[in-house]
């Protein structure tokens, strides 16, 4: 059985996602922020040393990471879906979303976020931070132009695993509509409404 660390609010929402597009069995263990400080529980730091979330188990197996997760649990389990080939062209172009989400796209949606809470203190950095999301939401939009998915009219892991970066950007979409619409879109797949049934309440979903 494959049992997910379930953070709410957090990255693992899309380990259960692709659990429930692969129609998996699995296990959630639910895991809550704290309410003031927004940190994962210190019981998380007893599945893995960092105390982060998502954390699986699968097969005597434990992984931390959401990309080497999603990779792992379709390559294991897939049986062929949510990936391409690996001697197709777009298999290297998946490779590179499964990284860019978080090597890249996540870095300023974070410092937006963690620079906001200093205030004035933070303003200088406004223009470089703002000026690196465009940048990375920009190329997404540029990428889904002409397209449903990240890899054309192929809906995949890389899709998933993506999917944090689009759904943090909440609030910041307007300006990129295929990125917009592509969220809207993935939030309509039925895989994705039964994970968040089983994940509980997850307000990047709004």
């Amino acid at each position: 059985m494959i049992t997910v660390h379930h953070l709410n609010d957090s990255r693992s929402q899309r380990v259960l996602w692709l659990l429930e597009e692969l129609d998996l069995p699995y296990e959630v263990r639910n895991y809550q922020r704290d309410a003031l400080t927004r940190l994962a529980p210190p019981e998380l730091q007893a599945v893995h040393p960092l105390g982060k979330s998502p954390v699986v188990e699968d097969g005597g197996l434990t992984l931390i990471e959401s990309g080497a997760i999603i990779d792992s649990l379709i390559r294991r389990h897939g049986q062929g879906r949510l990936q391409p080939a690996q001697t197709s062209a777009d298999y290297e172009h998946y490779q590179q979303w499964l990284h860019y989400a978080e090597g890249s796209a996540m870095l300023p949606l974070l410092l937006k976020l963690y620079v906001s809470r200093l205030g004035d203190a933070g303003a200088p950095l406004g223009p470089r931070i703002d000026s690196e999301l465009n940048n990375h939401l920009g190329f997404v939009d540029q990428s889904l132009q002409d397209r449903e998915w990240l890899l054309g009219d192929s809906f995949s892991g890389a899709d998933i695993q993506m999917s944090f970066v689009g759904e943090a950007a909440r609030g910041l979409r307007a300006p990129y509509p295929h990125l917009d619409a592509w969220v809207k879109r993935f939030q309509q797949r039925p895989a994705y409404r039964r994970a968040l049934e089983r994940g509980g309440p997850y307000s990047l979903a709004s």
